[in-house]
């Protein structure tokens, strides 16, 4: 893969940059969570140090526009940015500014989603570069990830680097002493990663919704949990009784719903991690969102910090429980990545990183 650091001299050389700036956004129009903003300061600095023109590229989902959070990425990147409102004003962007911009939230073309050559070309007119450090959005094929490559001289980031770096130790790192923490929704992007991990890892720990299908399928009675109805194709080819794939064995059910993980559990979570040489944890243990039921995922938190292991976490929701108790800069790594994360340790194809070979 093609990096930044095989580009020669990049002094005023018009740069097309992903970055991802998909952040949470309350109802007052405040990001809630700057991590992967905060992420992408490093690359944006490394390039105008050397002279570069960047022009920046980004999605959006919960706001509709980058224009309201302009002033809060200015402080969080700790530069001044213009803005560009649409594909059609870069030409004179880079015309009349050097000055580094992004441009509104891409997603607003429906060429985008539909990785449409035309919109590429759009996006690739009067740049000699493209440069991806969006991780997040490797797993997509999407113009501004995929078809663009085709189009321009095409670089992996600094982050998109290390994520792959990273990653890739964990499919690398030897079965014996390595845990991996499976949680949180979304089951069918989960299961892959069980499926293609469970050979090489010591134990996978399970909570939130992956742990519910598993324990359906065993036959303990779900009342009003939250289950998927296609939980026994999504585990099928799986062996439910294989001694590494550790479900709770209690809970804390609060309306005839498992909302947690149980103080039995926790111990038996905690003594397993105590012992990792190296731990992988995506998804939270339970609805950590209300006080009264996040105190598994507290506890998995802090007896990873606490355990002396090599620790990678990743995934939104994984990243908004630990963040809160200042535990996040404890970890080895902490991807940007959620699904990408996922697809990747799934070893399923990332059309993102394949354009960058």
């Amino acid at each position: 893969m093609k990096t930044v650091r095989d580009i020669g001299n990049l002094k005023d050389k018009k740069v097309l940059l992903r970055v991802d700036f998909d952040v949470p956004v309350d109802e007052k129009g405040q990001i809630q969570e700057p991590f992967r903003v905060k992420k992408q300061k490093e690359m944006l600095d490394w390039l105008v140090e050397r002279g570069a023109r960047v022009v920046m590229i980004a999605h959006i989902s919960a706001a509709p526009s980058f224009a309201e959070l302009m002033p809060q990425l200015h402080i969080l990147l700790g530069r001044e940015i213009d803005f560009i409102k649409t594909v059609g004003d870069i030409g004179a962007h880079l015309q009349n500014s050097s000055n580094p911009a992004l441009l509104d939230n891409v997603r607003q073309n429906a060429g985008e989603e539909k990785n449409e050559d035309k919109f590429a070309k759009q996006l690739a007119s009067g740049f000699n570069i493209y440069i991806n450090n969006a991780f997040a959005v490797c797993h997509r094929e999407h113009a501004s990830v995929s078809a663009i490559a085709k189009l321009l001289p095409s670089y992996a980031g600094l982050l998109v680097e290390e994520e792959v770096k990273q990653l890739g130790t964990v499919l690398d790192a030897p079965a014996e002493g390595k845990v991996i923490i499976i949680g949180g929704a979304k089951a069918e992007s989960k299961v892959p990663v069980i499926k293609n991990l469970i050979d090489k890892a010591e134990k996978i720990l399970l909570g939130g919704v992956v742990a519910n299908d598993v324990l359906k399928e065993k036959g303990q009675d779900m009342g009003s949990s939250v289950v998927d109805a296609d939980s026994r194709e999504l585990l099928a080819g799986l062996d439910l009784n294989d001694p590494r794939l550790v479900a709770p064995k209690d809970f804390i059910v609060f309306d005839n719903k498992i909302l947690d993980i149980g103080d039995g559990t926790m111990r038996e979570y905690m003594d397993v991690i105590g012992k990792a040489k190296m731990i992988i944890w995506n998804g939270p243990m339970g609805l950590f969102e209300n006080k009264a039921f996040a105190r598994g995922t507290q506890v998995v938190a802090e007896t990873i910090v606490n355990s002396g292991a090599r620790s990678i976490i990743g995934g939104g929701d994984t990243i908004a429980a630990v963040s809160p108790l200042g535990l996040l800069e404890k970890f080895s790594f902490v991807s940007t990545g959620g699904s990408a994360m996922l697809v990747f340790l799934a070893g399923q194809k990332m059309p993102g990183l394949e354009a960058l070979n």
